[in-house]
């Protein structure tokens, strides 16, 4: 693999395609190990496009010359004091992306997150003491924090963004 800035961005994107389709087939199967292979390549696939961002973070930065170019997580590149030290509009657009919570982008920083965070206990109000010490409870309420088509948007946004910033940034 060459080794230019722009191939790990693509190598990301490339993974990430990978997981969503795999989770879309544990969808179709069905079978009896189906949600945790589903829960499996969510996560894959958030891993790859959080990647995916860092690459086009480490091209933005590495194309500027910008002293945050090697910054391991893409967050401490997407803040305004950054912008405010170079010059840069495609860092300024990632910025801009991921400061408002409606955005693909800040959404995807936020599930990434979410990734990372232990496992909470729902919290129930007090309970009556009459009422029975066991209850019932079903597995199928368990609804999935994010959609496979979300994650596949998401990668889109990505991968059209890295194009359109590609034209941009290449000298000619």
């Amino acid at each position: 693999m060459a080794h230019e800035l722009y191939t790990r961005t693509n190598q990301k994107i490339y993974f990430a395609g990978l997981a969503l389709e795999n989770w879309r087939r544990a969808e179709e199967k069905g079978a009896m190990n189906a949600p945790g292979l589903i829960q499996a390549e969510r996560e894959a696939s958030l891993f790859h496009l959080y990647g995916a961002l860092l690459g086009l973070c480490h091209e933005i930065a590495g194309y500027y010359r910008l002293p945050e170019a090697n910054a391991p997580r893409p967050e401490l590149m997407l803040v305004p004091s950054v912008q405010g030290a170079s010059s840069s509009p495609e860092l300024a657009e990632l910025i801009e992306l991921a400061e408002y919570s409606e955005t693909w982008l800040s959404q995807l920083l936020k599930a990434y997150s979410v990734l990372f965070e232990p496992p909470r206990t729902p919290t129930k109000a007090k309970t009556d003491p009459t009422m029975p010490l066991i209850e019932a409870v079903s597995v199928d309420e368990q609804v999935p924090a994010l959609a496979r088509e979300d994650l596949e948007v998401w990668r889109q946004s990505l991968k059209e963004l890295a194009l359109r910033f590609r034209e941009s940034l290449t000298e000619w």
